[in-house]
């Protein structure tokens, strides 16, 4: 049991010294603790949507050899799971490996369970593959709660012994097996979640200005005063470097009959073909996403401004389903403002969220874009045009576009634009003056 407790103990130090601090998790589940089996849980996030963890537990009581009754065993479960939200946030999917070695004799397991160690002592090995499910709840920057509930079947191989304590051994066995899994973790998350900012208290309260004493210079003294420069608002220094930020008074809600083009001054998230979940190794996502979260946090910092609104359009390529896609957009919107919102205290109502389904106004600026520079493919994209403003039903204009020239016009559409429209617009960020009345 020695050697495998340190084996244990040396894989869960490999896996601690191995990992960067802010992609830890340490947890404990507290129904393995109800039956006296101390144990631990080291998880490292892989991706935004997968983890991996180990678990080890390791029961050595009784201590004493001398006693029938016994419950002594080591287990060591690796596991790979996938997060449907993001790492420890919500639903997650998983398969486990067990390993365990056992010392079992007189025990009465709840529900019927393992009957035949009641009457007899069985030592030996087990191995199984397990599934199961789960849920976790963020209780702050640091802290989750998560239950899981799956089950498990492997194969065991045991020596079996009369009950005491060197009861004479009766046989050996190895059979196939099927048992349930289930955990309540406490966990703990390294380095936390983003501290969001502390929110500048507005008050009308009337502040009285600094009294200034008056100095009287003698008239035949000539003294020279240096006049200080005034600092530069952080906001004018955000306007000139982020382009995405607009004052409230430019504010105009979506409107689904307006045409829409796409702001040069609007930060694009992109999504590949069909999905709606976020990837920051996506393109450019990665660097856009800093961006947003840079950009939006210095201004929630700022004591002189408040934010009012952050617009977010979703927008899906027009092939596939119409109504497909109007989900599809509405759904990136949705990511963008929950990416937000997992990492800055803002707040639903000051978010303008709305779905531009289909972006065919922007794919059709792109197409008179590069026929503008020359394209060599500018007379079949000519032929497009002609297409997207002869033609209002949707799902008819689709099918004409992949006609032309046999699919093949379609097909460079396909390589060369269609990535452009599966995007969440960070379109603009309005702000106000916190004294502006």
């Amino acid at each position: 049991m020695n050697r495998h407790k340190h084996f244990l103990l040396s894989i869960l130090l490999l896996l601690t010294l191995s990992v960067q601090a802010q992609q830890v998790t340490v947890s404990n589940n507290l129904l393995y603790d109800a039956w006296l089996t101390p144990n631990l849980r080291i998880g490292l996030r892989l991706s935004p949507h997968w983890s991996m963890g180990v678990t080890g537990g390791y029961r050595p009581w009784p201590t004493d050899d001398h006693r029938s009754k016994k419950w002594k065993h080591l287990l060591m479960s690796p596991d790979l799971r996938y997060w449907t939200d993001s790492v420890n946030v919500h639903h997650f999917f998983g398969v486990n490996l067990i390993y365990s070695h056992y010392n079992v004799a007189d025990v009465k397991f709840p529900f019927g369970l393992y009957k035949s160690v009641r009457d007899e002592r069985r030592q030996g090995n087990l191995g199984a593959l397990g599934v199961f499910y789960g849920y976790s709840w963020p209780l702050g920057r640091h802290w989750n709660i998560e239950a899981l509930i799956g089950a498990a079947v492997g194969y065991t191989k045991y020596n079996r012994y009369e009950c005491g304590e060197c009861g004479t051994k009766i046989g050996n066995d190895k059979k196939f097996f099927a048992m349930p899994q289930a955990a309540l973790n406490i966990v703990f998350n390294i380095p936390g979640r983003p501290k969001k900012p502390i929110l500048p208290i507005e008050t009308n309260e009337p502040i009285e200005p600094p009294v200034i004493p008056s100095v009287i210079t003698p008239v035949d003294t000539v003294s020279t005063v240096a006049v200080k420069e005034p600092e530069e608002r952080l906001i004018d220094k955000l306007r000139r470097e982020e382009p995405v930020l607009a004052h409230i008074s430019e504010y105009k809600p979506y409107d689904r009959s307006q045409v829409l083009r796409r702001d040069k001054r609007a930060l694009f998230v992109y999504f590949s073909q069909a999905k709606t979940e976020i990837d920051p190794t996506w393109r450019d996502n990665q660097q856009t996403l800093d961006r947003i979260i840079d950009v939006t946090r210095q201004l929630l910092s700022d004591k002189d401004t408040k934010i009012c609104k952050i617009q977010i359009v979703g927008l899906a390529s027009f092939d596939g389903g119409m109504k497909l896609n109007e989900r599809i957009a509405a759904a990136r919107a949705v990511a963008l403002k929950k990416y937000v919102q997992d990492r800055l205290a803002v707040s639903d109502d000051q978010f303008d969220v709305a779905y531009g389904g289909e972006g065919w106004a922007d794919f059709r600026d792109q197409l008179e874009e590069e026929i503008a520079n020359g394209s060599a493919h500018a007379a079949e994209l000519q032929k497009v045009l002609e297409i997207i403003d002869t033609e209002p039903n949707l799902p008819r204009r689709e099918q004409k576009i992949r006609k032309l020239r046999g699919g093949r016009t379609y097909q460079y559409i396909k390589e060369h634009h269609l990535d452009d429209q599966r995007n969440s617009g960070y379109l603009r960020v309005y702000y106000d003056d916190v004294n502006n009345k």
